[in-house]
C-alpha cells in the first residue's frame, strides 16, 4: 500500500484530492496539512511514502517543507503540484529536492500514474510540461554564459552521456532519446544511471535542472 499524505492550504483542494487516492486500492490517504509548518509537524510522527506538495501556502511554502523533507533520512517523495501561469516558486521546490512537478488540472489518470511513479523510485518530468516549465524561468537561473560542457560538474563525463544529459534536459524519455541516438532503450537507462552516479543528482529531474544550469539544454 501506497501512503499518500496531502498538503494544500484549500480543504476543498486536499478533499477532492482525498476521494481520488482512496478511490484506489493500493493507495491510502494517511494525513493532510493546510501548510508547510503543519505538513512538517505532521510528517515527523506520520509515516508517508509521498506527499503531494502545493507550493503557494502561508506560513512555510512548499519549496522550504520540500528542502527539510529532502534532508530527512529516509522520507518521503515530493510531488509538486503547480499552476503553471504563477508558480516560479516550481523550479526552486524541484532543486530543493522534489521528485517531480505536475500541473494542478492533470486528469485524474496523470496523477495516480505520477504518484505510482514516484513511488517506484522514478521521477515525473512530462516531456510535456518540462521544456515549457523550465524555459518560462530560464531567466531567473544562473547565467550559463561560462557554463560549458567543460563546467565543474560536467567534467567527467563522456561525449555521449552529455547527448544524452542534454536530451533528459529537453524532456525526452528514454524511448525517445534512444530512437533520437539509434541505440537500445537499456544503453539509455545505463547512460542515466552513470549521469546520476557522477554528478550526485538525486534523479531524473536533477539532472533536468543540472542540464539547464550548465547551459546544455538550452541549446535549439
Amino acid at each position: 500500500m501506497i501512503r499518500v499524505f496531502l498538503v494544500d492550504d484549500q480543504q476543498l483542494v486536499r478533499g477532492g484530492f482525498r476521494m481520488l487516492v482512496d478511490s484506489q486500492p493500493d493507495l491510502e490517504v494517511v494525513g493532510e496539512a493546510g501548510d508547510g509548518a503543519e505538513a512538517l509537524e505532521r510528517l515527523s510522527v506520520t509515516r508517508a511514502d509521498v506527499v503531494l506538495m502545493d507550493v503557494r501556502m502561508p506560513r512555510v511554502d512548499g519549496v522550504a517543507a520540500t528542502r527539510t523533507l529532502a534532508q530527512r533520512p529516509d522520507g518521503p517523495r515530493v510531488l509538486i503540484l503547480t499552476t503553471f501561469d504563477l508558480d516560479e516558486y516550481a523550479f526552486a521546490a524541484i532543486k530543493a529536492g522534489a521528485a517531480g512537478f505536475l500541473l494542478k488540472d492533470a486528469g485524474p489518470e496523470e496523477l495516480l500514474g505520477a504518484i505510482r511513479a514516484v513511488h517506484a523510485g522514478d521521477s515525473v518530468v512530462a516531456p510535456s510540461t518540462t521544456r515549457r516549465l523550465l524555459d518560462r524561468f530560464a531567466a531567473v537561473l544562473p547565467d550559463p554564459a561560462g557554463a560549458t560542457p567543460a563546467d565543474g560538474r560536467l567534467g567527467g563525463l563522456t561525449e555521449r552521456e552529455r547527448e544524452v544529459l542534454t536530451l533528459v534536459g529537453r524532456g525526452r524519455s528514454n524511448a525517445e532519446i534512444a530512437a533520437e541516438l539509434v541505440v537500445a532503450e537499456a544503453t539509455v537507462k545505463t547512460h542515466v544511471g552513470r549521469l546520476l552516479a557522477k554528478t550526485a543528482s538525486r534523479d531524473r529531474v536533477q539532472l533536468v535542472v543540472l542540464a539547464y544550469e550548465t547551459g546544455l539544454a538550452r541549446t535549439t
